[in-house]
């Protein structure tokens, strides 16, 4: 009871401090600029132009003037490396305090709908491969805190909002690449779980096809190859029956990889090539590097480390051709495995030393891995 007493105390204080740091400025604001400051109490975290113009619903030029007005009145801080604004916590506590709750709910969208999109444009740039690569994770980093808040609230309103459940069902696979090198494999369920739940509401059944096959990369990153199988199937089942061919080459090429985790490489490579024709077929390059690379992985599993090294070499030419910098690195690691497993030392680290330095300019969690096998090679 006195615990309790003790906090409302603090909680009071701190409305009290609150109140009478920032609510005589907030009086001398226009109204316009009240609701405007008061909407931007959404942002968990620091913010750019163009998210508060997003946020307002107003031009980025006009929003940019509304901005210089609030840091004017020291009710927004700015921070010119990088163009960045943000709220002291107290001063978010008291925006907060004055928005409106319908108000508040049409931020609170706009702000989900606007860094669902931010994530889309990263996953696109990092898409165009080479320094992009590390470009778009570098903005990712900048923007996580809004990008979470935005899933979170997307999440939350999915099943009473109908433009909550549509971004649910598309956060997910907006950044499908940048989040694979950032979400935990846990996390990535989550996303994933209501992403299914957001598509089945809205019947979309491409939507949900990608989500469950998603889900099955996510069991197979924890160690579960059976439960993500079960996925995968589900994945194919979908694919074939909207006829999506690229969805279906996908779903075959992790059943595979799949299959392999599992210790059944010839079962493996039986996906694999199923997957290679279908990529070869519709021209996805990206998804021919990966089949090749996967079917260099299987072979070496075999202890045909020679026919391992042909699909690598393939694959290698294609992820360079694509700017696929974490391809490019998985078959220089890979080509350095085989070549050891040759006798072929030498090779083997310069190979893994290319790799290595691949996979410490995108920051990926396999660098760890190569340091020390480079380590007990290098004696």
């Amino acid at each position: 009871m006195v615990e309790y007493a003790q906090k409302l105390k603090d909680a009071n204080t701190r409305l009290d401090l609150v109140n009478a740091t920032f609510g005589l400025s907030y009086e001398l604001l226009p109204p316009d600029l009240q609701k405007q400051w008061s909407a931007l109490s959404v942002f968990p975290a620091d913010f750019d132009r163009s998210g508060a113009a997003a946020v307002w619903e107003m031009d980025i030029d006009d929003g940019a003037e509304a901005l210089s007005d609030l840091v004017k009145w020291s009710l927004l801080d700015f921070n010119p490396n990088g163009e960045r604004y943000s709220l002291h916590d107290l001063a978010r506590d008291f925006a907060g305090s004055r928005l409106e709750a319908a108000s508040g709910a049409v931020a609170q969208q706009r702000h989900a709908e606007h860094y669902k999109n931010a994530l889309s444009a990263f996953d696109e740039l990092y898409m165009k491969g080479g320094k992009d690569v590390l470009a778009a994770m570098q903005l990712f980093d900048l923007e996580e805190a809004n990008i979470m808040a935005g899933h979170a609230w997307a999440e939350m309103n999915l099943e009473a909002n109908s433009s909550a459940a549509e971004l649910c069902r598309s956060y997910p696979d907006a950044g499908v690449y940048v989040l694979d090198l950032r979400l935990h494999p846990r996390q990535k369920i989550s996303w994933l779980e209501s992403g299914v739940e957001a598509a089945r509401r809205l019947k979309d059944r491409a939507a949900e096809g990608v989500h469950l096959g998603n889900l099955g990369v996510a069991y197979a990153a924890l160690g579960d190859a059976k439960k993500a199988i079960e996925f995968y199937e589900q994945r194919l089942v979908i694919a074939r029956e909207i006829g999506d061919r690229r969805g279906e080459g996908n779903a075959l090429g992790n059943l595979g990889l799949a299959y392999a985790d599992l210790g059944d490489a010839k079962k493996a490579i039986e996906f694999y090539e199923q997957r290679l024709v279908i990529a070869r077929e519709i021209g996805d390059r990206r998804g021919e590097g990966n089949a090749l690379g996967n079917l260099g992985n299987a072979y070496a599993a075999l202890g045909d480390a020679k026919k391992a090294i042909e699909f690598h070499e393939q694959a290698l030419v294609i992820d360079r051709e694509i700017g696929d910098r974490l391809g490019e690195g998985n078959a220089m690691w890979n080509m350095s495995l085989s070549q050891n497993k040759l006798g072929q030392r030498a090779e083997a680290i310069d190979y893994a030393k290319s790799a290595l330095k691949i996979y410490e300019q995108i920051e990926s969690p396999t660098a760890e891995r190569v340091r020390r096998r480079l380590a007990e090679w290098q004696g």
